[in-house]
This record gives structure tokens, C-alpha cells and sequence, in this order.
């Protein structure tokens, strides 16, 4: 089973989520079973603090555990949508200084997620490429394969937001 991308498909990720940093997990709703099938990734009470870009019925997190959920599509993001990536960014970044342990998932843990991770990683002083090499490293080679995303990133995301509204104004 396989997820689409421009340039073809990319495997569905072998597990829920993984561990980026310490205390910082990305994951999605789904992941691939060792025998090919499609799993439900749901979040009980595993982290403190999760970071919701995609939302589905029954896949948690339990009441008790801090949730932030905005959608945030994949594919070009217009300028509110990125300072909601900065927002939920800063929230991450909140409370991994705080000693939280914190998720960020959307549908199969690669681009919308990345896009936060990153931009956390970033904040903490991580530069865009480093950022985007150790989420490929630890949650999977397709990770950020939404280029414009990478894109986002390496310009930075307040100058990405700053030049997506001039598609807006023209």
C-alpha cells in the first residue's frame, strides 16, 4: 500500500511514530502492518501533548491529554495556514521545554507533521537542511516529500507566508 506523490508513490510508514528528537515524536492516523495491511495509529495516553494537522473519529488522543488540532492541507499553504504551522510550532517547542512528551501527527506522519517538527527543530536552533535530514532519518526516507514544504522551510516560514500572500494580492 502506498501514498502518492508527484514523482510516483512512497510506502505507507512501518510504524505510528517515531522519535525525532528526545520527547518530540511525529507520527499519523495510519501505518502499514508487517504483513502489508493498514493500521489505525491510536493515541491514548502515550504523550502529553499532542499536535493534531489531520483529525479522524476514534484515533484519540483520550480527554485528559493536551490536544492541539488545526488542519493544514498538503500542498501550497496560503498565510494564515503557515502561522498556524508557526503556531502549533511554538507550541511544540513550549512544551518540549517544559519536559513534555509531545506528538505531532496529520494523516501518514510525513509532510504537515514534518512541516511542525521541522519548524520546532528549527526553533530550536537547528538549521532548515539538518532539520529535514534528521526527520528523514528518523521517521522515514519519504518524510518531507512535499518539496514546496522543504521549500517553506529552507526560506524560512515567515518569509514563505510573506510571499504566498503576494499570489493573494496579485
Amino acid at each position: 500500500m502506498k501514498v502518492r506523490r508527484d514523482d510516483g508513490y512512497v510506502p505507507r510508514p512501518d510504524s505510528p511514530w517515531s522519535e525525532i528528537i528526545h520527547n518530540l515524536w511525529m507520527g499519523g492516523h495510519y501505518y502499514r502492518t508487517p504483513l502489508g495491511g493498514l493500521e489505525h495509529a491510536v493515541v491514548r495516553n502515550q504523550f502529553e501533548v499532542v499536535v493534531s494537522l489531520y483529525e479522524e473519529e476514534g484515533h484519540g488522543p483520550n480527554p485528559d491529554v493536551e490536544h492541539h488540532f488545526s488542519f493544514v492541507p498538503d500542498s501550497a499553504l496560503t498565510p494564515a495556514q503557515i502561522a498556524v504551522v508557526e503556531g502549533l510550532a511554538e507550541t511544540v517547542v513550549g512544551a518540549l521545554r517544559a519536559g513534555r512528551r509531545t506528538l505531532v501527527r496529520c494523516h501518514y506522519g510525513y509532510n504537515r507533521s514534518g512541516l511542525v517538527v521541522a519548524q520546532a527543530l528549527i526553533a530550536l536552533g537547528y538549521d532548515a537542511p539538518t532539520a529535514v535530514k534528521i526527520i528523514r532519518e528518523r521517521r522515514s526516507p519519504f518524510a518531507l516529500h512535499n518539496q514546496v514544504f522543504v521549500e517553506y522551510l529552507t526560506a524560512g516560514l515567515d518569509i514563505a507566508r510573506l510571499l504566498s500572500g503576494l499570489d493573494e494580492s496579485a
